[in-house]
């Protein structure tokens, strides 16, 4: 699972497998937090993030919404995604 972009201490990774189950979204890890986002709603799906990581990360995706939607793209057709800007 390739990191696409980290910022803050955080890490942020998308699966490249074909058929990678949907809806699309993203893995972020920090510390011994783990949790994923969904990228169209821009939510928590599952697990668990500092309050004030999820924040950011929220933030993030809402900007770079765009960029990983096409990423999730290539990641279904079991191409490498393109590494995302990381929050400045």
């Amino acid at each position: 699972m390739p990191t696409i972009s980290m910022f803050y201490g955080i890490i942020i990774r998308m699966y490249c497998a074909p058929n990678e189950h949907n809806p699309p979204h993203i893995h972020v890890y920090y510390q011994d937090d783990k949790a994923v986002i969904d990228i169209k709603k821009v939510e928590l799906t599952e697990g668990k993030l500092h309050k004030k990581k999820l924040r950011i990360v929220l933030a993030w995706v809402e900007l770079r919404q765009e960029d990983l939607l096409a990423d999730w793209e290539l990641a279904q057709n079991g191409e490498l995604p393109f590494k995302i800007d990381p929050l400045k």
